[in-house]
């Protein structure tokens, strides 16, 4: 029989062997700790923490939290590992590490369809199904295989999308807020120059502007220049690009820097006063149901409470919702929205899957998430079953989403959030807020978590478990 190929042993590698064993695939799990370290570990267990010990919120009011739950109810090594290896963390799900990587390395142990294999590849294999889980720091000469197949294979199979890149080699994220969360009454919707059709999408619809004046700016000048910063670790040193340097990091080159950068006002007079502000903070619509916005230019290393003081101060941002918080640091990740398919398999290979940070999906949760999927689909391909979709309502379908999201103009990792799940209603939860009787936005979300979660159950129930025979 043919063995699935899982290279990489932290949480998605470990997660799409579990599903693919359970679908009845054989599977080779490959880790090359201790042979090989990577410079962000410190032991050779299986599914090592190397950040938090948090798996976030556990609330299904939550994006990751719905997920987890998700997770559980496909029988998940990671989150049934998680929750039993649990130590006390408010309304989050933290772990005990050690006692959760030794649980989850003798569950993969006492599974028979599962072979640990402790050696590095160094060549990805195309002539077998292989799912790669690498991480975002693989080792250089992994690299050079997976660049090499991504430029020969991928590229040419891209559906004639020749924008589509390779690799990224450190992560610039801006931070990323809740439409629903915005005060818009000092904000006003343009385009630079008026460029772009409304009715069509673009243009003035995709951005809202926030106009400073001389002392609003010189407010977020002092706080970039003060407020504490990330602390970076040895591998995740970079040298920046200047066409992408951290807002910080131009605020310290000069007062007028981010106004000749990110925060020019020229092209955007506010249509209320018909004068230029003296700054500009624009946000763009992250996806196209507009249920989300991107901080234009507002990658950087402030710590997140930083952020969220710096930030928050901004006209219309005093209760802002933040889905994602800026991130600068070295990282490597696909171009997966050009590269991947919706079962985030390599277009234009026959099984080669990718999995966990690898694919932009940022995050414990959501890189399990990418290997049970992964696991999956690899497994039912493999032993000749239907495809199976994971639902568009689900967290699931909105790390997938996420991942497949063509719209946005410059791909980014990202946590999994509520503003990635097609049907997520920003208007419906405006009208929410307003209403007690229907208990706002928190119940609008458990509605959506109770819908999402009896689609994955109808899932598992119906063709998930291995068939007979396996």
């Amino acid at each position: 029989m043919v063995r699935l190929t899982v290279i990489g042993g932290g949480l998605a590698g470990c997660e799409a062997a579990w599903q693919a064993a359970k679908c009845g695939a054989e599977v080779d799990l490959y880790e090359m700790r201790p042979l090989r370290s990577g410079p962000a570990h410190k032991t050779a267990a299986l599914a090592e923490l190397v950040c938090s010990n948090s798996l976030r919120g556990a609330a299904l009011e939550n994006a990751v939290g719905l997920l987890k739950e998700e997770l559980a109810r496909l029988g998940s090594l990671i989150v049934t590992s998680a929750r039993d290896t649990s130590v006390p963390a408010g309304g989050a799900l933290a772990v005990d590490r050690e006692r959760f990587s030794a649980l989850i390395e003798a569950r993969i142990a006492a599974e028979p369809r599962i072979r640990i294999r402790r050696e590095e590849l160094t060549a990805i294999p195309l002539d077998r199904p292989a799912i790669v889980a690498c991480g975002p720091l693989p080792s250089e000469d992994f690299l050079a295989s997976l660049d090499e197949i991504l430029s020969r294979v991928a590229l040419r199979h891209a559906q004639g999308d020749t924008g589509a890149k390779r690799l990224h080699y450190f992560d610039a994220a801006s931070p990323i807020v809740a439409a629903d969360s915005l005060d818009e009454t000092p904000m006003y919707r343009k385009s630079r120059y008026d460029k772009g059709d409304p009715s069509t999408g673009s243009g003035q619809a995709d951005y809202l502007n926030i106009p400073l004046d001389r002392d609003a700016y010189s407010q977020l000048i002092a706080d970039l220049r003060t407020l504490p910063r990330h602390q970076v670790k040895e591998f995740e040193e970079t040298r920046y690009f200047e066409g992408c340097l951290p807002i910080e990091e131009m605020a310290d080159r000069g007062d007028d820097v981010l106004r000749f950068g990110p925060l020019k006002p020229v092209g955007l007079r506010d249509p209320r006063t018909g004068k230029t502000p003296h700054a500009v903070v624009q946000l763009r619509k992250e996806n196209r149901e507009g249920s989300a916005y991107n901080l234009v230019g507002f990658q950087t290393r402030l710590t997140w409470p930083a952020q969220r003081e710096a930030f928050g101060k901004l006209p219309g941002l005093q209760n802002a919702e933040w889905l994602r918080l800026g991130v600068m640091h070295r990282n490597t990740f696909i171009d997966s929205p050009r590269l991947l398919d919706e079962r985030l398999k390599l277009r234009g290979t026959e099984a080669l899957y990718f999995a966990g940070q690898i694919t932009g999906a940022e995050g414990y949760v959501e890189a399990a998430a990418c290997g049970a999927m992964t696991g999956i689909h690899a497994a039912r391909a493999m032993l000749g079953l239907p495809p199976v979709e994971f639902p568009h309502e689900s967290a699931f379908g909105a790390v997938v989403a996420h991942l497949q999201n063509r719209d946005t103009h410059d791909f980014q990792p990202s946590n999994v959030t509520w503003g990635s799940f097609p049907s997520f209603d920003c208007g419906a939860v405006r009208r929410a807020q307003d209403d007690t009787k229907k208990g706002g936005k928190r119940e609008r979300r458990r509605e959506l978590a109770e819908r999402a979660l009896a689609a994955v159950e109808a899932l598992a129930a119906e063709t998930l478990f291995a068939p007979a025979g396996y």
